[in-house]
C-alpha cells in the first residue's frame, strides 16, 4: 500500500500549503458533487427563495457509506437529492423511492450531538416541515402537470422555452426525474457573512468531529501501524462527480461479490479482525482526496485512463505528459542566444539541440532549487475496465535528482523542430497566429496523433501512452513501431489533403524526433544526430534526404516564378522516393528539366546557387551507394527535413544574388 501512505503523506502537507479556497483539498467526509438547486433559508427554517444552479460543483458533508453509494438507500447528512430531503416528494407523484425518514433520522442526530452547527440546526426545523417540493413549485423550479404530478419532460407544443431544471438535469430515454435534482442549502444569518453551507468552514469542521467520533470499527490499520477505527467503504469519485469507479472494495457480507478467499463473517471480524489488510477511516479519506485533488489539478486525462506525477511535499515538478514548449514558452528559442562566455563556445550553428539543452537546463535548475534530496516524487497510472473498478496500470517512486533527470534526458534526446503555432496581439479585434519551430521534445498526444492519427480509437490511445510514460521517466528505448508507423505516415505525404499541408509538417518534425531518439537508445546500435544538417554526412539514406529537399525546393522557386499553387513532383513522389530512392530520383530529375529552364531566365543566381549545392550532395556518395535502390531509413528524414528547414529559413542562396522577397520560400 505504498501509494495510499504516499497519497496520506501528500494530503497531510498540502494541507500546510498557501493555496486559494478553490485549489484546496477537501476535507474528510465530504464528497464532491453537482449540485441543481440552492434553496435560501433564514435562521429559523424559514423559507426565503430558490434557484436553478448551472455546472456548479459544492463540497458536502457526507457519511462513509453515502460518498461510495451507487444504489440502495445511503443519505448525505445536509445536501442531498430531492428524493432524500423533500418529505412531501412522494405526494407529487415521485417516480423514484423516497428516502427522507433516513435522511431526517441522520441529520436530526447530528443536530442534538455535541458537534451541533446553527445552520444544519436551521435545515433540520426547515425539512420537518414537509413543504420542500411544494416551495420550488411556487417559486417556479420545479413543474407539475394537471394531475399534481412532477413533469417528467417539458412539453414539446409548450408555447415557452423549457424551464432551466429541465437544461441541467440528466435525461434517460428523453425523459428526467426532477426528484433527482440535489438541492443544496443557504442559510442567511444575522452577523454571518458566509450562507452557503458548502463555503462554511466551521460546519464542515463540526461534521467532520461527528463523523471521526461515530466509526465504531478499531482495527490495525496497516499504513500508520495504529489501532484505529478502520474503514469499511472506501471513496470512489476519483476522476469527476459521476465516476463510480473504485480502487479500493472491501469484502461484503452477502453476494460475497468480493469475498474471494476471504471467509470474513460479522462475528469474526469482531472476535480476531478482517482476515484482508485494514486501512483506517482517516487515512482513506486522506489519501482518495489528495488523489481526486492532484487529478483535477494536474493530471493528464485520456479518457478513464489518468496519470498523475508529484512531490510529496507538495512542491511544482515537470510534468512528463505536458508539451515542454507549453511549459517553457518563451524560453524556448527558435534561434539560439549565446548569453555567457560558456554559451558561447557552443556552435549553435551545428546543433540547435545544444541551445536548447542550455535553455532546459536552467529551466529545470528551478524544479531542483526547490526540492529536497530526501523528497519522493511519484508518478501513478490509473484506469478503469469497467464502471466500478478502477485499477493502478503504473507506479513509480523517484528521489529529485533521478527524476529531473530522466526527464531532461528525454527531451534533451527527443529534440528536434517542432511547429508551433504562436498569437500575436492577442486581444485586438484580428489576432494573427504566427507558425514558429522551436527546438524541443513532442508531446506524448502528438505521438500518438502522428503514429496513428486523429481517428484513432481510446483503447490504442491508452496502450501508446502507457508504452510512451516508461521511456519518459525510466529512460528506457522508444518502441520502434511507433518510429515507423510515424516515418511511414510522413513519407506517405499524398495522403494528406491540400488543406492539412500543416499537420503534415508537424507529423514530419514528430517523426524526426522519434527517429532521433530511437537511434540514441536502440541498444543494438547507438547512433547520435545533431538538431541541424549535418553537412558531412555521407551516408546514403541521409544524402538522398537532402537530394529530395533540394529537388523540391528547385520546382517550389519556380512555381512562385510561375504564380502556380501545386505539389511539387518530390512532394507527390516521396513514398514511392522512400522504397526505391534511386529509380524514383531518376523520374524526379527528369520532371525537374522545365523548371530549371524557367528559373535560368528568372532566378539565374539563385538556380546557379541550388544547383552547386545539388552537386556538392551528389559528390558525398559513397562509390556505388548512390544506384542501391533499397528502401529508405528514418534517418533520410532527418535530412530531408533539416535540409528543407535550411533552405527555406536561410538566405544563403540569394545572398550577392537578388534580394529576398516575401514570396519567396
Amino acid at each position: 500500500m505504498s501509494w495510499m501512505a504516499k497519497l496520506y503523506e501528500t494530503y497531510e502537507a498540502g494541507m500546510g500549503l498557501e493555496l486559494p479556497d478553490s485549489d484546496q483539498l477537501m476535507p474528510i467526509s465530504h464528497t464532491l458533487q453537482n449540485a441543481h438547486i440552492k434553496i435560501t433559508i433564514d435562521g429559523e427554517g424559514n423559507f426565503r427563495r430558490a434557484e436553478v444552479l448551472e455546472k456548479t460543483q459544492i463540497v458536502l458533508p457526507a457519511t462513509e457509506k453515502s460518498a461510495g453509494r451507487s444504489s440502495g438507500e445511503a443519505p448525505h447528512p445536509l445536501a442531498d437529492k430531492i428524493q432524500y430531503v423533500a418529505k412531501d416528494y412522494p405526494e407529487y407523484g415521485g417516480k423514484k423511492k423516497a428516502y427522507f425518514n433516513g435522511y431526517f433520522k441522520r441529520l436530526d442526530r447530528w443536530c442534538n450531538s455535541n458537534y451541533s452547527n446553527n445552520k444544519a440546526r436551521a435545515v433540520k426545523k426547515y425539512v420537518e416541515k414537509g413543504v420542500v417540493v411544494k416551495d420550488l413549485i411556487k417559486s417556479k423550479v420545479l413543474f407539475i402537470d394537471e394531475k399534481n404530478s412532477l413533469l417528467l419532460f417539458w412539453p414539446k407544443d409548450s408555447e415557452s422555452e423549457a424551464p432551466k431544471i429541465f437544461k441541467v438535469l440528466p435525461k434517460e430515454k428523453g425523459v428526467l426525474d426532477q426528484g433527482n435534482a440535489l438541492i443544496c442549502w443557504s442559510v442567511e444569518i444575522q452577523g454571518d457573512a458566509i450562507s452557503d453551507t458548502w463555503k462554511d468552514h466551521t460546519l464542515q469542521t463540526a461534521w467532520v468531529g461527528y463523523e471521526s467520533e461515530n466509526n465504531e470499527q478499531p482495527g490495525l490499520c496497516y499504513v500508520t501501524g495504529k489501532v484505529v477505527p478502520l474503514a469499511v467503504n472506501h471513496p470512489a469519485k476519483l476522476r469527476h462527480t459521476g465516476d463510480k469507479a473504485k480502487l479500493v472494495s472491501s469484502n461484503d457480507m452477502s453476494g460475497y461479490t468480493f469475498r474471494g478467499r476471504f471467509t470474513d463473517s460479522k462475528k469474526s471480524i469482531e472476535k480476531q479482525g478482517a482476515q484482508s489488510m485494514g486501512v483506517s477511516f482517516d487515512v482513506t479519506q486522506k489519501a482518495h482526496n489528495a488523489l481526486r485533488w492532484l487529478i483535477s489539478r494536474q493530471g493528464f486525462r485520456n479518457g478513464d485512463q489518468a496519470i498523475i506525477a508529484w512531490a510529496v511535499s507538495g512542491e511544482g515538478i515537470p510534468q512528463p505528459m505536458e508539451d515542454i514548449w507549453n511549459l517553457m514558452g518563451g524560453e524556448i528559442q527558435e534561434t539560439p542566444v549565446s548569453l555567457t562566455e560558456e554559451e558561447s563556445k557552443i556552435d549553435h550553428r551545428n546543433d540547435l539541440g545544444q541551445s536548447f539543452s542550455v535553455a532546459l537546463g536552467k529551466y529545470m535548475a528551478g524544479y531542483r532549487a526547490k526540492l529536497q534530496a530526501a523528497d519522493n516524487i511519484v508518478i501513478m497510472g490509473l484506469d478503469s475496465a469497467t464502471p466500478g473498478r478502477m485499477g493502478i496500470t503504473y507506479y513509480q517512486e523517484f528521489f529529485p535528482d533521478d527524476y529531473i533527470e530522466r526527464i531532461s534526458k528525454w527531451h534533451n534526446e527527443f529534440a528536434w523542430y517542432q511547429r508551433h503555432k504562436v498569437e500575436m496581439g492577442v486581444g485586438k479585434a484580428k489576432p494573427i497566429s504566427k507558425t514558429v519551430w522551436p527546438v524541443c521534445a513532442p508531446s506524448p498526444r502528438a505521438i500518438w496523433e502522428a503514429s496513428y492519427g486523429s481517428t484513432v480509437s481510446d483503447s490504442l490511445k491508452k496502450n501508446t501512452i502507457e508504452r510512451i510514460l516508461p521511456c519518459i521517466v525510466e529512460a528506457r528505448p522508444f518502441p520502434r513501431d511507433l518510429v515507423d508507423k510515424a516515418r511511414h505516415r510522413v513519407s506517405n505525404r499524398s495522403a494528406y489533403k491540400s488543406n492539412e499541408q500543416w499537420l503534415w509538417e508537424k507529423h514530419l518534425g514528430i517523426a524526426c524526433a522519434l527517429y532521433r531518439g530511437f537511434c540514441k537508445r536502440d541498444p543494438k546500435q547507438t547512433k547520435e544526430y545533431i538538431v541541424g544538417l549535418e553537412q558531412e554526412n555521407h551516408s546514403r539514406d541521409y544524402l538522398y534526404g537532402r537530394l529530395l529537399a533540394i529537388a523540391e525546393r528547385m520546382e517550389d522557386m519556380s512555381l512562385y516564378v510561375s504564380g502556380e499553387k501545386r505539389s511539387t513532383t518530390a512532394a507527390r513522389l516521396m513514398q514511392r522516393f522512400a522504397d526505391r530512392p534511386a529509380s524514383t530520383w531518376r523520374t524526379i530529375e527528369l520532371a525537374l528539366q522545365p523548371y530549371i529552364q524557367r528559373l535560368k531566365n528568372n532566378r539565374a543566381g539563385f538556380l546557379h546557387n541550388i544547383q552547386t549545392l545539388l552537386d556538392e550532395v551528389m559528390d558525398k556518395f559513397v562509390e556505388g551507394d548512390f544506384v542501391k535502390d533499397k528502401s529508405l531509413s528514418g534517418e533520410f528524414l532527418l535530412a530531408y527535413h533539416a535540409q528543407r528547414f535550411e533552405l527555406k529559413n536561410k538566405q544563403q542562396l540569394n545572398e550577392n544574388n537578388e534580394p529576398q522577397t516575401d514570396g519567396d520560400k
